[in-house]
């Protein structure tokens, strides 16, 4: 069992989201050039970065010790960001071995926010911040809104020098989501 292993919930008790096609635009476009702050100090572009990159979007990272939203386990796709975030770290060497060269989560949560998340997590990788909506704006990425704020649906990118070659959406379980992108790296042989 790895490090802080977060227990899913019972995924048959939250609604799964509906592919309603708000990523289909996605495949085949390049990668905004937009700098985001990451969780390790750096500005990412995620459009000048060579080879395979893989970027799971999500929501937001609850906090142990601070409630969820009112009614957050009722919308579909949003409950499980830690438990796919363990996933991807659990998962991040044999995604490194199948090509990834590059890996990252990306939520609309400050760095600072996210910063805890990471180190309490362990994870492997940073985390990316797309806090002012501009990644989001820029590629036309599904959203919703709750609780006064406008979050990133959740949606895995499968990068390659810059161009979609495949999205993932809707993401569920979110806890299967790294396992599902490395069986899509395998496929491809």
């Amino acid at each position: 069992m790895a490090a802080n292993h977060i227990d899913a919930p019972d995924w048959s008790t939250i609604p799964a989201p509906a592919d309603d096609g708000a990523a289909r635009h996605l495949l085949g476009r390049t990668i905004a050039s937009v700098p985001l702050p990451a969780t390790d100090g750096t500005a990412v572009d995620l459009s000048a970065l060579p080879g395979w990159t893989v970027v799971y979007i999500y929501p937001r990272t609850g906090r142990p010790w601070e409630p969820n939203p009112d009614g957050w386990d009722l919308i579909p796709g949003a409950r499980g960001c830690t438990p796919q975030s363990c996933s991807f770290r659990d998962h991040f060497a044999a995604l490194q071995s199948l090509g990834v060269a590059h890996l990252f989560g990306l939520s609309t949560q400050d760095t600072e926010y996210q910063r805890e998340a990471s180190e309490r997590l362990r994870l492997p990788f940073p985390l990316l911040s797309d806090q002012r909506l501009r990644m989001a704006s820029a590629m036309q990425l599904p959203t919703f809104e709750t609780a006064g704020m406008r979050l990133l649906k959740r949606l895995t990118l499968a990068i390659r020098n810059g161009v979609i070659e495949h999205t993932f959406y809707p993401v569920f379980p979110p806890d299967r989501s790294a396992a599902d992108v490395m069986a899509w790296f395998k496929s491809r042989g």
